[in-house]
């Protein structure tokens, strides 16, 4: 393709793009002002290439999600052949397919024990969005019909559905939709930097822990269902909870008898390192929403695990459950799914993580701790976040929070870097199969533009 083809056929997509399409977490305006979107055409590996031939280093997997890298043969190949044999059909009526099927029983060998029951959806919202139907069904059905309220954690993100952003404690979404919703209640976050102040960091992990306590007391323990959290907040600023904080949280949910749910759409599938960020931080959960990872994005799909004591409640005392999605099971997407998992085991990606290039990543990241602008650096596995702050001793801010972040998100995608700013925090969560070698690429390329918008700020 010529430099000239390209360019005008940038332009026209750019156009039409501004013309028709809406895109979500996304200021349409701004980005008309911005010159419009940048089109990816193609992807490979850890690299994606835009319409006008740019190569670009993709430090976040997508949405968090593209765990085996782009381009992977085998999946497509999965795909092409579960169309020719069976495109679609749904899982209502008493149907099932083998894929849906196999899945189901694949999913309740990897998963945390005790986790042996799964229902299907399209995405992390809509997990979410069905335990919010399935916990309070199981409460009624359990006998104890007032326990219907949710717990989550400030500036957590568990979807964008009216339920699952409900959840979620990210008060610029609440505020476009007259959310939450009710029955819905949000308690601070494990957010040391920001929070911690003179506690240390296992001090705050048992504030944080205390504040759902406190919150359940106020409440009464008799009128809440569930408390469920990340265990690594990941829109929220990869939060990164203290070793105190995950024992507590599970001991105080024991106590009232309130249900614990994991998040595991972003941490699931070998992203802390573990197969599941349950498992990095021992965590014990009633339900398990799982999605991204499951497929490494190439189609969409989710699933809810369901415990024991949840799942016989349902099955033997509840009769037709009235929920569902068209695409709850698709065969493609679930043959996809097992596709990802066989190669995910088959070459041991999650093992590579955990052991060498999860590390490898932490300790390179790390480095940037001694630049002017950056407060913190934190993460597990292929998850990183680098905290840009005025002051280094006191964490002070620079004024206008997130203003510096897009900044700097800006330059590094001008660099050919993809990062997120979650206001002044810059994370990055990269495809698994990432290599030391693009590894050392990254960290390059994110100190480049650190001193870019050091320069830009007047810091350097």
């Amino acid at each position: 393709m010529s430099t000239q083809l390209a360019r005008n056929e940038t332009t026209w997509w750019r156009e039409a793009d501004a013309a028709h399409h809406l895109h979500p977490f996304t200021d349409g305006k701004a980005l008309a002002k911005d010159g419009g979107s940048r089109i990816i055409t193609k992807a490979e590996g850890v690299w994606l290439t835009d319409s006008e031939g740019n190569q670009i280093l993709d430090g976040m997997a997508g949405l968090w999600c593209v765990n085996l890298g782009y381009g992977r043969k085998e999946l497509a190949q999965v795909a092409y052949d579960q169309m020719l044999e069976l495109p679609y059909y749904n899982t209502f009526f008493k149907t099932a397919t083998p894929s849906s099927v196999e899945l189901a029983e694949k999913l309740a060998r990897i998963t945390p024990e005790g986790l042996n029951h799964v229902f299907y959806g399209s995405s992390g919202s809509e997990a979410n969005d069905t335990i919010v139907r399935m916990v309070r069904h199981f409460w009624n059905l359990a006998g104890k019909p007032s326990k219907k309220i949710f717990i989550s954690r400030n500036n957590a993100y568990h979807g964008s559905t009216m339920a699952a952003a409900s959840l979620g404690g990210m008060a610029a979404m609440h505020g476009q939709a007259d959310l939450p919703l009710p029955g819905f209640e949000h308690v601070m976050q494990p957010y040391w930097y920001d929070l911690g102040g003179d506690l240390t960091p296992d001090e705050l992990g048992l504030k944080a822990a205390e504040a759902l306590e406190n919150r359940i007391l106020i409440l009464g323990a008799q009128n809440v269902a569930a408390f469920i959290g990340e265990p690594v907040q990941g829109a929220g600023g990869v939060i990164i909870p203290p070793e105190s904080y995950w024992p507590k949280v599970q001991e105080i949910c024991r106590k009232h008898d309130i249900l614990l749910i994991a998040d595991e759409v972003i941490c699931g599938f070998g992203r802390t390192g573990n197969w599941f960020g349950c498992e990095t931080f021992d965590i014990d959960p009633d339900i398990m929403p799982l999605a991204k990872g499951i497929s490494s994005g190439y189609l969409p799909l989710s699933a809810v695990m369901v415990g024991e004591r949840v799942a016989n409640t349902l099955i033997e005392d509840g009769g037709e459950f009235y929920h569902g999605f068209t695409y709850s099971g698709h065969p493609v997407c679930c043959a996809v799914a097992l596709e990802n998992i066989r190669l995910l085991e088959e070459e041991k990606i999650v093992e590579q993580v955990r052991d060498d290039t999860g590390p490898y990543l932490q300790a390179r990241l790390g480095e940037l701790a001694d630049h002017p602008l950056v407060g913190e650096v934190r993460g597990v596995g292929f998850l990183g976040a680098i905290e840009l702050v005025k002051d280094k001793a006191t964490h002070m801010r620079f004024p206008d929070v997130g203003t510096t972040g897009a900044l700097c998100k800006d330059y590094a995608m001008g660099n050919g870097l993809v990062m997120r700013a979650v206001g002044d925090t810059l994370v990055v969560s990269p495809p698994l199969i990432m290599s030391r070698k693009e590894i050392d690429e990254l960290v390059k390329r994110a100190r480049e533009t650190l001193d870019v918008t050091a320069k830009d700020l007047g810091v350097l």
